[in-house]
């Protein structure tokens, strides 16, 4: 694997940054003022505007430092969409990352501009794996990046205390490409948590289920999610803890949240321990994307990263070690050997000695 010129790299640093100053100037009028709330016991910007009439919208959470320096410099923020768009351009062309299809691009933007970034929602799967390359600062093979679908996570703490909403997610998706229709979930028919067009292009939307099992078939309400609900799903909340801010080189950029890469690669394995034998392609994908990041963690010398993401998961209880190895298990010989060196030189690297797990060189 290999890594992408420091040019590159600083340019990457740079249009996420820039995209994350247009989202902001975007979204909110200069005729309106930031102001500082607290909701349970926690502090959240909003954005209040007088005119036409009062409103109030959220932006984030106090205590994040890239959301309180837009806050400070909102004045000064200016659109540049046209440099931007060089900036893309370049990367793509010249340093070699890869953009996402056109339609996907177009569907993850309109979602984004709707709100997406600002209430917090996560881009998971192969659309989030796509921003890797430029965010590690390598090049990442292609046939890993392929999909026919955007998902989307978001703890349900976050989107009932936020008091802001997306509008309408089908309205959104409808103006992208009118055949977008609700999918009825299965066990819930008043709710949805899927949307899916004429091409069979799909969008879901989801949420960590750490209660009972009871909860798993059914859908639960989003109040910020402009009328979807999510699907529960177990080792979810792993993934999306901490989550960090890249960018989709589509268009002029548009900023995103995704999981962190270390993450990633270790709920990727988890995911195909547990994905039925009929799912074969959809394993051997989760297992090729879990060990290029493996690999990409190596290169970058980011290996403290995966070492702590690892321990954290192998800590949770059985259920988790149990689908850690089988993940392990399920590489195939020359990538399992190339794994099992990264971890093994990561936890060794950052002193972690975790009870029952042995690296097999």
């Amino acid at each position: 694997m290999k890594a992408i010129d420091l040019a590159y790299r600083t340019l990457y640093a740079e249009l996420v940054q820039r995209s994350l100053d247009a989202s902001f100037e975007t979204d909110f009028s200069t005729a309106g003022n930031f102001v500082r709330v607290p909701v349970k016991g926690r502090d959240y910007w909003y954005f209040e505007e007088t005119r036409p009439q009062k409103s109030r919208r959220y932006v984030g959470p106090a205590e994040d430092p890239e959301i309180a320096k837009r806050v400070a410099a909102f004045k000064d923020i200016k659109s540049d969409l046209r440099s931007r768009r060089k900036l893309v351009s370049t990367l793509v062309r010249d340093a070699g990352l890869t953009a996402p299809d056109t339609f996907t691009g177009d569907v993850v933007e309109a979602l984004e501009k709707a709100g997406l970034l600002r209430l917090r929602t996560v881009l998971i799967g192969t659309v989030a794996f796509q921003t890797y390359a430029g965010h590690l600062g390598v090049k990442l093979p292609g046939a890993a990046l392929q999909t026919g679908d955007a998902d989307f996570a978001k703890f349900h703490s976050v989107s009932s205390e936020v008091e802001d909403s997306l509008p309408p997610v089908i309205d959104v998706l409808k103006a992208v490409d009118p055949t977008f229709r609700e999918i009825p979930h299965r066990r819930d028919a008043g709710r949805t948590t899927q949307y899916e067009n004429a091409s069979r292009y799909r969008i879901e939307f989801l949420t960590p289920n750490r209660g009972s099992d009871d909860h798993a078939d059914h859908a639960s309400p989003m109040p910020s999610l402009g009328g979807a609900s999510a699907q529960p799903l177990r080792f979810l909340d792993f993934l999306i803890r901490d989550p960090v801010r890249t960018v989709l080189l589509h268009r002029s950029g548009v900023p995103l949240l995704v999981p962190s890469p270390e993450r990633f690669a270790v709920h990727k394995l988890i995911v195909a321990a547990r994905r039925e034998r009929s799912a074969a392609a959809k394993r051997e994908k989760d297992l090729h994307q879990a060990s290029l990041l493996v690999e990409a963690l190596d290169v970058t010398r980011r290996r403290d990263d995966l070492a702590h993401a690892f321990a954290e998961a192998w800590e949770r209880g059985e259920a988790w070690r149990e689908a850690l190895r089988k993940g392990l298990q399920l590489l195939q010989p020359d990538r399992r050997e190339m794994v099992d060196l990264v971890l093994g030189k990561a936890l060794d690297e950052a002193q972690i000695d975790l009870d029952g797990f042995t690296v097999q060189l």
